[in-house]
């Protein structure tokens, strides 16, 4: 399987990628949000790696988890995923994250767009959910620029840095996909 936009590749995770990968969720920058916590050595960063492959080798394939890599430079970008949930309810939840020093240049939303194109013409889902602490304004600024409406918010549900946030709840569906395009 090869997605690609006009800037970056997507490659599905591998073990190759540990060090890119440990790194991304090592910085503070990038734990502000993150329920993962940062994780101490490689290896608990090598059993993450394990449990998002351990879905993309299920039949059919329930999780989607791609490294994002510059086309023109080849360097690492961020990380971004697409989990199948229940089949016959056509669902999927969305998440990413962008090294800091790839922040505020539309990767982001440019990698978000093409999974969710991805997730209807490609899957033929019916509904894509994603979700993010209150607090995150650049995320709600990226899932609402790529079409997706908050739905509401679920209170105290994330356990980020031994605090539980609140969380606001987007979607969008294939009919808002749709008639988007």
């Amino acid at each position: 399987m090869k997605l690609q936009t006009g800037r970056l590749i997507f490659r599905q995770v591998s073990t190759e990628d540990l060090n890119n990968i440990h790194e991304l969720l090592s910085l503070p920058e990038t734990d502000k949000f993150n329920t993962l916590g940062i994780p101490e050595t490689t290896l608990e960063t090598e059993r993450i790696i394990n449990d998002w492959r351990s879905g993309q080798n299920d039949k059919p394939q329930t999780s989607y988890v791609f490294c994002l890599d510059s086309i023109v430079t080849k360097q690492f970008i961020g990380i971004i995923a697409l989990n199948i949930g229940k089949p016959n309810y056509k669902t999927a939840e969305v998440w990413y994250k962008i090294h800091s020093d790839h922040w505020r240049k539309g990767y982001a939303t440019e990698a978000l767009s093409k999974l969710i194109y991805f997730g209807f013409i490609d899957l033929g889902l019916h509904r894509i959910e994603a979700g993010c602490a209150v607090e995150n304004i650049a995320s709600i600024k990226v899932l609402e620029k790529v079409g997706m409406t908050k739905e509401g918010i679920k209170r105290k549900k994330l356990p980020i840095r031994g605090e539980w946030k609140d969380n606001y709840f987007y979607a969008i569906l294939d009919e808002d996909f749709f008639g988007l395009k």
